[in-house]
């Protein structure tokens, strides 16, 4: 990925590679609205189950068609955790928090997930905890208060704000999974079988998958095919696509569009928009993340000193072994 890293413009960006990603943040943002519609016929659990069913079955067969085959054994404990906590745990908080709160408001506490994925960072992969991240977090939190404050529906309210922020948490818990994963297996192989696995940490929903959508209307169906085949399965194609073509901070960058889109989305469909109070909080939490991405500047290198005069030629032989400086390669 490092070769991707350098790029200093975004002129060097395929416009292929920008369509991806824009119409990655199309399809989550209008995953926040199908879920907030679908939610009154389908129950969190069975429809993350639906969600992931298809959508693993959409994958595989795109793995079977380019002959991706099996994952390596080492990549296989990333795939699996980032199953169970991505997609089985995040989906079913989700769509769980999105039943006392609205889509808006839900896609604004989720843009908290990289910060988390940050502090996990630094707990488990030991890069720290800078100045930087400790103040994002304590934005961050203070964003989240004022969601939970932002609505009348006293406790229910603020379970929703808590099972969005569980959600984040899944995702975030994924992400650390995912990244020793991806050393050992390609982005479609690790999304295909992860989703799979996160259908199977959803299994025991199956029984009431099959009630709900017993009961559900043909709009209830057509929404949960729509959640598997575009929002999930396409869209972390198009993800892979994108992050395969473009730097990572970049990407991410793009995602805090996500929110706005929503809440854009959700108004005319839904009906819904979120109060002045959640979309200040949801603006501190995606400002809790923008800070706790800041670099820290780096110290000033002092003065160089005066480079003496050779005294012979054979003198300072092996000197110009660092005038290279760092390597430029990153990851």
């Amino acid at each position: 990925m490092a070769q991707h890293e350098t790029s200093p413009t975004l002129a060097k960006t395929p416009v292929s590679a920008l369509v991806a990603a824009v119409l990655t943040m199309v399809l989550w943002a209008s995953a926040f609205v199908a879920i907030r519609h679908i939610g009154e016929s389908v129950r969190p659990g069975p429809l993350a189950l639906g969600r992931l069913l298809i959508g693993a079955v959409a994958l595989l067969a795109v793995v079977a068609f380019r002959r991706e085959g099996l994952p390596p054994r080492a990549a296989w404990p990333g795939i699996a955790g980032m199953g169970v906590f991505w997609f089985g745990l995040y989906m079913v908080a989700l769509n769980w928090g999105e039943q006392h709160t609205d889509a808006g408001t839900a896609a604004l506490l989720i843009g908290a997930g990289p910060l988390l994925v940050a502090l996990l960072a630094g707990f488990l992969l030991h890069e720290g905890f800078p100045r930087p991240l400790l103040i994002g977090l304590a934005v961050a939190f203070v964003g989240a208060a004022l969601a939970g404050a932002s609505s009348g529906g006293g406790d229910s309210a603020v379970l929703g704000v808590l099972l969005c922020l569980a959600a984040a948490a899944g995702h975030a818990v994924g992400v650390i999974f995912q990244k020793p994963a991806l050393s050992h297996a390609s982005p479609l192989q690790v999304t295909a079988y992860a989703s799979t696995i996160g259908a199977v940490a959803c299994l025991p929903f199956a029984g009431q998958l099959v009630t709900d959508l017993g009961d559900a209307s043909a709009g209830a169906w057509a929404g949960v095919l729509y959640l598997g085949l575009l929002p999930t399965a396409l869209a972390f194609w198009t993800w892979s696509y994108a992050l395969a073509h473009m730097p990572a901070g970049r990407l991410g960058a793009v995602s805090y569009i996500v929110p706005a889109l929503t809440v854009l989305l959700a108004w005319p469909t839904l009906g819904e928009f979120p109060s002045g109070l959640a979309l200040a909080g949801g603006a501190l939490c995606l400002l809790g993340v923008g800070l706790s991405r800041r670099q820290p500047r780096p110290a000033p290198e002092p003065a160089a000193s005066p480079v003496p005069e050779p005294a012979s030629v054979g003198e300072g032989r092996g000197g110009t072994a660092d005038v290279s400086g760092p390597a430029l390669a990153k990851d």
